[in-house]
C-alpha cells in the first residue's frame, strides 16, 4: 500500500500536537530520505520518520509485521496480538527500546492510535433462541421427538456445508493441530484445570492422555489436505435454536480454518456425555 505523508503527519499530530511537521521519511537502512508519500509501503518494512516539534528535531520508527504463514503469524489477529503485547511490555524491561504507541491502518490508509487501550470489547447483534443443551437435557430425561432427529440432521448438514470449503495452506493446518493439543483453551489447558489430586483419576492418567495426544498430533500433521472452514467451538452451548430447525451459532473464537473432525467431535461427544449422566453408558435415543 502507499503511505501518504498527510496521513502519517495527522497521526503523529494526534499524539504530539498540531505544530508537528514531518521532515523526511525513509526505509530503515536506506540513506536517501524523502518528504513525499512512501510508495509501496510493505508490512514488515520499518520506516525512519524525522520530524520537527516546537522547532526541535526528533525521530521515530514506524514498524509493522509481515504477513506470513507459520510461526503463529497467520491471521490479522495474531499480528495485532503481538504488536499490542510489544507496546505493553517493551518499557518494562531495562535497557529495552521504548514503544511510543501501537495503532492500526484503516482501509483508506489512515493511521489510528490504540495505545491507550486497557481491554478490548466486542459489540454483537442480538439473536433470539434457546441453547441446544436444553434439548439434550430434555432428551436425557424424556426421550427424543421427531424434531430432535430433524435438528441433528440440520446440524450435521450445516457442518457438511462449511467443511466443504477447503484451504490450501499446510503450515496453517499444522498450527491448528498443534493448538488443538497444546493451546490453553484446548486439551493441555483443559487438563491443567483438573485438580492436582482426584479420586476419579488414576495416578499419571492425565500424563498418559497428554502423551497419546502428542502421538496423534504427529499422525495428523501431514494430513494438510483436510484444512477446512470450521466453527472451532461447536458445542451445545454455542448453538441457539428457534422454531423447528432454524438456528444460529455463537462464539467462533479459534480461527477461520481447522480440522473438520474437531467440529464433529465437539458436538457428538455431548450425546455420550448426556447419556452417561442418565445410564452410565451410551444407549437409547441419545445413542441414536
Amino acid at each position: 500500500m502507499d503511505l501518504l505523508r498527510e496521513n502519517l503527519e495527522a497521526y503523529l499530530r494526534s499524539l504530539y500536537g498540531k505544530d508537528l511537521s514531518i521532515v523526511s521519511v525513509r526505509k530503515l537502512g536506506e540513506t536517501i530520505p524523502t518528504a513525499e508519500d512512501v510508495k509501496g509501503f510493505g508490512y514488515g518494512s520499518p520506516l525512519m520518520v524525522d520530524y520537527k516539534l516546537s522547532g526541535k528535531k526528533a525521530s521515530c520508527v514506524l514498524s509493522t509485521m509481515r504477513v506470513q504463514h507459520g510461526f503463529g503469524h497467520d491471521h490479522f489477529s495474531d499480528r495485532a496480538r503481538i504488536l499490542i503485547w510489544q507496546n505493553a511490555t517493551f518499557a518494562s524491561l531495562p535497557k529495552h527500546v521504548r514503544s511510543l504507541d501501537v495503532g492500526y491502518f484503516t482501509p483508506d490508509g489512515r493511521l489510528v492510535s490504540a495505545g491507550d487501550a486497557c481491554e478490548y470489547f466486542l459489540l454483537m447483534e442480538k439473536i433470539e433462541g434457546k441453547e441446544y443443551f436444553f434439548d439434550l437435557e430434555r432428551v436425557k430425561e424424556e426421550g427424543a421427538t421427531d424434531l430432535d432427529y430433524d435438528r441433528v440432521v440440520a446440524l450435521s448438514s450445516y457442518l457438511a456445508q462449511i467443511h466443504a470449503t477447503k484451504e490450501d495452506c499446510p503450515p496453517l493446518y499444522q498450527r491448528k493441530i498443534r493448538e488443538t493439543v497444546g493451546d490453553g483453551e484446548c486439551i493441555f489447558g483443559i487438563l491443567d484445570d483438573y485438580p492436582d489430586s482426584s479420586t476419579f483419576l488414576d495416578p499419571d492418567e492425565l500424563q498418559e492422555i497428554e502423551k497419546v495426544c502428542v502421538e496423534w498430533r504427529w499422525k495428523l500433521r501431514s494430513k494438510v489436505h483436510r484444512l477446512s472452514m470450521v466453527h472451532g467451538d461447536f458445542h451445545p452451548w454455542n448453538i441457539m435454536f428457534r422454531e423447528g430447525t432454524d438456528f444460529s451459532v455463537l462464539d467462533r473464537s479459534r480461527g477461520e480454518w481447522g480440522e473438520a473432525a474437531d467440529d464433529i467431535t465437539a458436538l457428538a461427544m455431548n450425546y455420550i456425555f448426556y447419556s452417561v449422566q442418565k445410564s452410565l453408558r451410551l444407549t437409547g435415543d441419545l445413542k441414536d
